[in-house]
């Protein structure tokens, strides 16, 4: 990126949560797949790594939050970091801005309060479809008693 911050949408409204760069570190590779000559010589692969639980731009909510969400603890590497990898491209510019993006994405995702659930009614069909299935059960077990001699008329 060519800015000296990254940015990604703030989970309440239009603010932007801003990512200092000096907080994303950058480890380069050699990609794997189709690339021509270069491809045993450039390090094109790029993996992003963003150590949220010391970042100085999230808040202690945001911090757990994410350290929570399922799609956060994918990406998480051994150090609890968040590591992103990008090698769709032969440029390792163009890997750099797909991980940034991506690293973004992700962040978006985690940081979006989730709707409070709203409990639905059974209906009226639904509980009468259930007594009936019940009274069917009920009249073939009926037939498996064992007849007491006493209680006959």
């Amino acid at each position: 990126m060519n800015g000296s911050s990254s940015r990604t949408s703030h989970p309440r409204g239009p603010a932007p949560l801003t990512i200092p760069e000096y907080e994303l570190s950058f480890t380069f590779a050699r990609s794997g797949g189709p690339g021509g000559q270069n491809v045993n010589k450039v390090e094109t692969k790029v993996t992003v790594t963003f150590d949220f639980s010391n970042s100085t731009a999230l808040t202690w909510e945001q911090k757990g939050r994410l350290a929570k969400h399922p799609m956060i603890l994918q990406h998480l590497n051994g150090e609890g970091c968040i590591a992103i990898t990008s090698q769709a491209h032969r440029s390792q510019g163009l890997n750099r801005e797909d991980a940034v993006g991506r690293l973004h994405d992700v962040l978006r995702q985690a940081l979006r309060p989730r709707r409070k659930r709203i409990p639905t009614r059974k209906t009226r069909a639904s509980d009468r479809k259930r007594l009936d299935a019940k009274k069917v059960r009920s009249r073939s077990k009926v037939g498996r008693r064992r007849v007491d001699p006493h209680t006959e008329g």
